[in-house]
């Protein structure tokens, strides 16, 4: 009997030698998460009578658990390269089947799907608009190659200060080509429908009535109509036109781009002291943009950036929990797959519900503890060598009846 029990401590121990050097065999493995081999006692129930004992029949593998700790985030230089900061795993597809990851090395296919090592595509939640996602079911990522097509220039706001104290011009006849007939001039570039950009220009005249300027617009040097008198309150602050949106009339660019409508944004103008000064200019039309990367934010959220200054959303990260992840199926590479031990998956957005943060340009260690791993060793070697001598000690005791005689 001692033989069969000795055995069976063999057994177990070089299972526990099996499951360490796993473990550090990946020590070095992107989002690896260790086993712990688990054991129970072999006892042979009924061969005893209730009042009597038994010494037990040895001791068997009951379990490998996985241990789903945090890893350390190292950080790279890929913005692809990704990393959750609590609980989540990502969700992969290799055309149809689903698997699961908290390896988040992933890289750009020939037809822009994000996808891992294995080619397996990472799943997301497609843009819906106005910063919504369609949460329902989640799909391929894929990376948009094309240009960001150009948005047309619809209003030009103007923060600017004209002096209180400025006399008339000595020229009361306006030309942009004679400095004295304005006071002040700014400029902006605006763009039509076709992202071509053009030149607009606003002249500032001082009027004959007190706190009022009379302006004139030129696109390109050709004059706008619709300009009007700014006026202002004793106190320097805009007074007309109200709400400070002067539009104006229709340009045509001729680069068969529609009409640029325009309007002009005086709402940050005030008339203060003796000096003009521009404190602030933009306009909300941009060119052609073309894709110079790619950002996640913490969140998930996926963002492509081009070179028109824009940014847009290709879809929101999917990640999946589980209610038992210690129940999930080992496919290899590091990667899960659900089981009826896990439950289904819970899938959700980083940042809710169970839901960690995603970490761009970073990946989870994996979290195996060399030095305890090292101690584990040592120890299932002690209990082999012990076992071992075990099976030693019962063969020197079952010679020595042999040779009784």
């Amino acid at each position: 009997m001692s033989f069969t029990i000795a055995l069976s401590g063999l057994n177990a121990a070089s299972a526990d030698l099996d499951v360490t050097a796993n473990n550090v065999a990946n020590v070095n493995t992107n989002g690896f998460k260790m086993s712990r081999a688990q054991f129970s006692e072999v006892f042979a129930v009924g061969t005893q009578s209730v009042s009597s004992s038994a010494s037990g029949s040895g001791v068997r593998l009951a379990s490998i658990a996985q241990q789903f700790t945090q890893g350390n985030i190292d950080f790279t230089d890929n913005a692809l390269d990704l990393a959750i900061g609590g609980e989540g795993f990502f969700v992969l597809s290799d055309n149809g089947a689903r698997s699961y990851t908290r390896a988040g090395a992933f890289g750009v296919d020939n037809q822009g799907f994000v996808i891992n090592s294995q080619g397996a595509r990472l799943q997301a939640y497609p843009f819906a608009g106005n910063d919504l996602f369609n949460t329902g079911t989640p799909q391929d990522l894929q990376l948009t190659t094309g240009a960001n097509p150009p948005a047309a220039s619809t209003r030009a706001r103007f923060g600017i200060n004209l002096p209180a104290n400025a006399p008339q011009p000595t020229n009361p006849v306006f030309d942009p080509a004679d400095p004295t007939s304005f006071n002040h001039t700014t400029s902006v570039t605006v763009y039509d429908s076709l992202g071509a950009a053009h030149t607009a220009t606003v002249y500032f005249i001082k009027d004959a009535a007190p706190n009022v300027w009379n302006t004139q617009v030129q696109i390109d040097g050709t004059t706008v109509a619709g300009a009007a008198p700014i006026t202002f309150a004793a106190d320097g602050s805009l007074q007309a036109p109200v709400g400070g949106l002067m539009p104006l009339g229709g340009y045509t660019p001729g680069t068969g781009a529609a009409d640029i409508t325009l309007s002009l944004d005086f709402g940050q103008a005030t008339q203060f002291g003796d000096n003009f000064g521009v404190n602030s200019l933009s306009q909300d039309g941009f060119t052609t943009g073309r894709l110079t990367g790619v950002s996640v934010d913490s969140e998930g959220i996926v963002f492509a950036r081009f070179t028109n200054g824009q940014s847009t959303s290709l879809g929101k990260l999917a990640l999946a929990n589980f209610v038992n992840p210690q129940g999930l199926q080992q496919l290899g590479d590091t990667t899960w797959g659900e089981s009826f031990q896990s439950g289904d998956a819970l899938l959700g957005e980083a940042g809710t519900a169970s839901f960690g943060n995603i970490q761009s340009g970073a990946l989870e260690a994996s979290n195996v503890d060399l030095t305890a791993q090292l101690v584990q060793m040592i120890t299932a070697q002690r209990n082999f060598q012990a076992n071992a001598q075990m099976i030693s000690t019962s063969d020197t005791v079952t010679q020595t009846v042999i040779n009784i005689r």
